[in-house]
């Protein structure tokens, strides 16, 4: 059912559009896809702005409960960023965000109904990031937005961005990045690896049909899965800081998890209590199955498949590009970053790199927006001239290769 609500400086829409038969990369075809989303602002033709979530994030960017039919993400999830008067103005742009096949916000899913009426399960085909942009595309093209102004992405959603410039280079005229990469790394391979292990291995998976009233779900491993996740998005020096080594009570264990009779001996500690809350709050909001479907599609990506390097993957691409990283994040790093940079600055592509000194880990891009709102405001507005931008190579070229890559800020040079 679509809404939309008014209210002084903020309209929002939300609804969920059957875009009709839609093909796979897998080859396997569904006849209605079904994808939500929310718009917040007006349209004026030339305003648009997409801004692609992350992998458990949905469609609900913005705003407040009362404005989304969206389950378990009353709170939005990058509310700091996107509003009116905010780095990505609704006064002033027009911002969608689109929840992406595989998920369980409202779009087409292995939680959704199939063609008996039953959930699809992991009977639903399998996606990737190139379905989630062609998805994007198509629902745009049904509310009327052909070129986009901005395309914003945050951790796989940056890659989702990134899609985009090689997919529909025309269709965007900037392009930023934020905490992301161009593929993942072994590390993070692995540890996406064992939380899907953590998933199947329940009993209650039941080989993805656990759905209904009277069947239990696969709680205990969802909750794992999501604790090794939150494991990877936190630095050591913010665990540390929110946690060291201390109690959360002698015998005070949680219960979502069993444990061995000499554990009441021991202490409970604060980062294991606050491990398991996550797991228990993520179980009651998020399927299973979508976090098998969108992890694989996360670790699936590498912008240059089918193409000889990066920076051939990215050569149609003729906007501006953002990069930001966080040099506390070991999940998406700042070399990582500015080896993209680099792939843009060999096809002549405007592009700024900009570094944010941070402790707090991937987190950083959700929980600092005092440090991710202005450069990505600039941006928006200005593109990489933009005043609060900077960048690793503020004279236009490239940091020596023959030297290990150091931050270094644009401000500590003149203009």
């Amino acid at each position: 059912m679509s809404r939309t609500r008014t209210t002084p400086g903020r309209r929002v829409e939300s609804d969920v559009v059957d875009i009709g038969e839609h093909e796979f990369e897998s080859g396997e075809i569904l006849p209605d896809l079904k994808v939500a989303y929310e718009a917040y602002g007006e349209f004026d033709g030339q305003n648009a702005v997409l801004v692609c979530h992350g992998l458990t994030g949905s469609q609900h960017v913005a705003g407040h409960g009362t404005e989304s039919g969206v389950s378990g993400q009353a709170r939005a999830w990058w509310g700091d960023i996107v509003g009116p008067g905010k780095a990505l103005d609704t006064n002033d742009y027009y911002v969608i965000c689109v929840n992406v096949p595989g998920s369980c916000y409202g779009t087409s899913g292995p939680a959704s109904e199939g063609p008996d009426g039953e959930p699809w399960g992991t009977d639903f085909p399998p996606v990737t990031v190139h379905d989630w942009t062609r998805a994007q595309r198509r629902l745009l093209d049904h509310l009327g937005v052909g070129r986009l102004h901005a395309v914003v992405g945050g951790s796989v959603g940056g890659m989702n961005a990134l899609d985009w410039a090689v997919q529909f280079p025309d269709d965007v005229e900037r392009l930023a990045v934020v905490a992301s990469a161009a593929r993942l790394d072994s590390q993070c391979l692995g540890i996406d690896a064992v939380a899907r292990r953590a998933i199947t291995s329940d009993p209650n998976w039941n080989g993805g049909d656990y759905y209904g009233e009277e069947r239990p779900s696969p709680d205990a491993g969802l909750g794992l899965a999501r604790q090794l996740g939150h494991l990877m998005y936190l630095s050591k020096d913010s665990m540390e800081r929110k946690f060291g080594r201390r109690s959360a009570g002698r015998g005070e264990r949680g219960d979502a998890f069993p444990s061995d009779p000499a554990a009441s001996f021991f202490p409970y500690r604060e980062v294991e209590s606050y491990l398991d809350y996550q797991a228990e709050k993520f179980a009651e909001r998020f399927d299973a199955n979508a976090y098998l479907y969108l992890t694989r599609a996360m670790d699936d990506f590498d912008l240059s498949e089918g193409y000889e390097s990066d920076a051939a993957a990215l050569a149609a691409f003729e906007g501006e590009a953002l990069l930001v990283s966080f040099t506390g994040d070991w999940h998406f790093t700042t070399e990582q970053s500015e080896s993209l940079a680099g792939a843009f600055r060999r096809g002549d592509v405007p592009v700024a790199h900009h570094v944010v000194e941070s402790d707090h880990g991937h987190d950083a891009f959700l929980v600092e927006p005092e440090k991710v709102g202005p450069p990505l405001a600039d941006f928006v507005d200005e593109g990489v001239a933009g005043r609060a931008v900077t960048d690793t190579a503020p004279d236009g070229g490239e940091p020596d290769e023959d030297e290990d890559f150091a931050p270094v800020h644009s401000s500590l040079f003149s203009r």
